[in-house]
C-alpha cells in the first residue's frame, strides 16, 4: 500500500481540485492518503508556502500545484515497478 500525503491549505483551490482527484482515483490503487495543512506549521508553511498542493508518494515528492488521476495512477505503477527492481518498461 503506498503513503500518499498531501501538502495543503485552507481556501486553496488547486488543493481541492488534487483532493478530489485523490478521492476519484481511490479504489484504483492500492494507496492510502492524508492531507497535511502547512499552515499549521511554521516550518511546513516556510518550505511550501509557494508550492501548495504539493504531493509526495512513499516519500517522495511526486506533483506540485496540478495533478490528474492518470498521471498519479501512472506514478503509483511506476513506484511498484522500481520497488520490484524494474523500470516498467521490458
Amino acid at each position: 500500500m503506498h503513503e500518499v500525503v498531501v501538502y495543503s491549505r485552507e481556501g486553496c483551490h488547486l488543493c481541492d481540485v488534487v483532493k478530489e482527484t485523490l478521492r476519484q482515483v481511490e479504489g484504483a490503487a492500492a494507496f492510502a492518503w492524508r492531507e497535511v495543512d502547512i499552515d499549521a506549521d511554521p516550518e511546513l508553511c516556510a518550505k511550501y508556502n509557494d508550492e501548495v498542493p504539493v504531493v509526495f508518494i512513499d516519500g517522495r515528492k511526486a506533483f506540485k500545484y496540478r495533478m490528474d488521476g492518470r498521471a498519479f495512477l501512472r506514478a503509483l505503477a511506476g513506484r511498484d515497478a522500481a520497488g520490484r527492481g524494474g523500470t516498467g518498461s521490458s
